[in-house]
């Protein structure tokens, strides 16, 4: 409190205005897949299909990088996810054991004497799962002594000394004032680069000449990771990884704005025979978990390959048999054009786009449904009235192709038996609130758990629900019918303001989509009113 000792007038800040909440995203998917290249086991943040090639591409001849790996689809579900509407996304590169012929060439940096005259090769140590960049730089700023070494020794001639600094993806190795020479207390650049480097070791050539002649010649050089050309060698653990290790789209919790999860290529790994029926659905069930756990994102996930009506039907309820309201599934696959040929791919990435292009032309209370595909030439398989009339009550999202109108989205349901979170989209909306309320009232915690603070908070998460209301996302005439905010002493009595707890009931009514329309026609003879 200030102290008034003196007379004289006193101005005094107080802060009791509203807070407004504000609505956060909701349209950031995750992908996890097969790249050919780039970083590899830890969410990298895309936000539009160059920067996926460049990130993720492998350099080939003419300075040309192709996203693309041979039998995998992640480069394919991205690209769909941002045609269809999608802004931004993580990707996460998965990587299977090393096979046995992937070893990368050592890296020969030639001398200044004469390029042709080599004096280092650099190895890279490890699995090489990015490029690694090696600058061959000028000496820095000579020290008179080295940590370690006594002072007044003997030092190596600055005309002898160079910097090599080393980098791979975020991290980055700098060693200053390196020689060849080997006289006492010199900073001998292999001893001291392959004692302490994480990335790269290093072998002398011994090509004669002068330690001056033989100092690398300056300038920047790449030792390229080896591109994935095939699938690799994985595991359902692969696609899993944890949350330590950023692996994985367990790896993915770092990530707080993710709304969406796809695994494409489950898939490609499952064709490929190195994940069977059971694999693929401890990975889906390790990725409902995800979402389950995380509270605020939904899975997006594949059938499996291949199957008609009855077999997608026999998997979803007697083989799979997922119960989940943060999971939506989405059948058949769908053919696109790939370098003039067609290609069939899982549905998720394209679905993950229409979630974001429909959140931000209508709002995530709306239905992701009855939206055209983009870039999907036809489903791979037809799938009719009557064959939709037994999957669309098991949660089983089908598309179509309606004449005059393309390729659509003609299911909106989630994978749960409670009759209250049938539709993606309620699922969604509450994801929305709650994450918006959570971030918005921060500044709630430690304040004094009064009458005061209750009615604070009544209004700021009134306010924001009055402004849902308004955008049409809650059913109700009014304010009154559409949400409830209780937050008074019977819900906050004196044993629990004393445990430190603040309790507050929020109650809102969803607008559901209009799944089934019934038009009622009859005769009418005409006549007056």
């Amino acid at each position: 409190m200030p102290e008034y000792l003196s007379p004289g007038v006193y101005i005094q800040e107080v802060d009791k205005g509203p807070r407004p909440i504000e609505g956060v995203g909701t349209a950031t998917a995750a992908f996890v897949g097969f790249a050919p290249a780039g970083p590899a086991n830890r969410p990298v943040l895309v936000t539009n299909w160059t920067q996926y090639v460049n990130t993720f591409g492998s350099l080939e001849e003419g300075g040309v990088r192709n996203p693309h790996v041979a039998g995998a689809y992640l480069s394919h579900a991205v690209y769909g996810y941002f045609l269809n509407g999608g802004g931004r996304c993580y990707v996460t590169r998965v990587l299977g054991a090393p096979g046995k012929d992937e070893k990368v060439t050592p890296l020969q940096l030639s001398s200044r004497s004469s390029k042709a005259v080599p004096s280092l090769f650099v190895h890279p140590k490890g699995v090489m799962n990015q490029d690694i960049q090696v600058d061959i730089l000028p000496p820095g700023k000579l020290v008179q002594s080295a940590e370690g070494e006594e002072a007044g020794t003997e030092q190596p001639n600055e005309q002898e000394l160079f910097t090599l600094r080393v980098r791979m993806g975020d991290t980055e190795e700098i060693y200053e004032n390196v020689t060849f020479s080997t006289r006492a207390n010199a900073r001998n650049v292999v001893t001291v680069v392959n004692q302490a480097s994480q990335l790269v070791s290093l072998v002398e050539a011994k090509s004669g000449g002068t330690l001056a002649e033989r100092v690398p010649e300056t300038g920047s050089y790449l030792i390229k990771a080896p591109a994935m050309t095939r699938l690799p060698q994985v595991q359902s653990q692969h696609f899993m990884g944890n949350v330590s290790d950023r692996s994985g789209f367990e790896g993915l919790e770092v990530a707080e704005d993710v709304t969406m999860v796809s695994c494409p290529d489950l898939m490609a790994a499952y064709q490929a025979g190195v994940i069977d029926r059971n694999g693929v659905k401890a990975v889906q069930l390790a990725m409902i978990a995800h979402c389950e756990r995380m509270g605020d994102r939904m899975a997006i996930l594949d059938p499996l390959p291949d199957l008609n009506a009855q077999d997608v039907k026999r998997w979803r309820e007697q083989e799979a048999g997922y119960d989940s309201k943060y999971a939506a599934l989405y059948y058949p696959w769908v053919k696109i054009e790939s370098n003039g040929r067609t290609l069939a791919i899982p549905p998720s990435g394209h679905m993950a786009g229409i979630y974001a292009r429909n959140d931000n032309e209508r709002g995530v209370h709306k239905a992701p449904a009855n939206e055209v595909i983009r870039g999907a030439l036809e489903a791979v398989l037809p799938i009719t009235k009557g064959e939709q009339d037994t999957l669309n009550p098991i949660g089983v999202n089908c598309i179509r192709s309606f004449t005059g109108r393309g390729l659509r989205v003609w299911g909106a349901r989630t994978l749960s038996s409670d009759p209250a979170w049938r539709y993606v989209n309620v699922r969604r909306l509450f994801n929305y609130i709650e994450k918006s309320i959570e971030q918005g009232t921060q500044w709630v915690v430690f304040e004094p758990n009064d009458e005061d603070l209750w009615a604070r908070v009544r209004r700021d998460v009134g306010a924001f629900l009055t402004g849902v209301w308004r955008d049409g996302m809650l059913f109700g005439r009014t304010p009154e019918e559409a949400f409830f905010v209780k937050c008074d002493a019977e819900l906050n009595p004196p044993d629990v303001r004393d445990r430190g707890q603040l309790f507050i009931d929020i109650g809102i009514a969803p607008v559901k989509p209009a799944e089934f329309v019934v038009f009622r026609l009859s005769q009418w003879s005409g006549g007056g009113a």
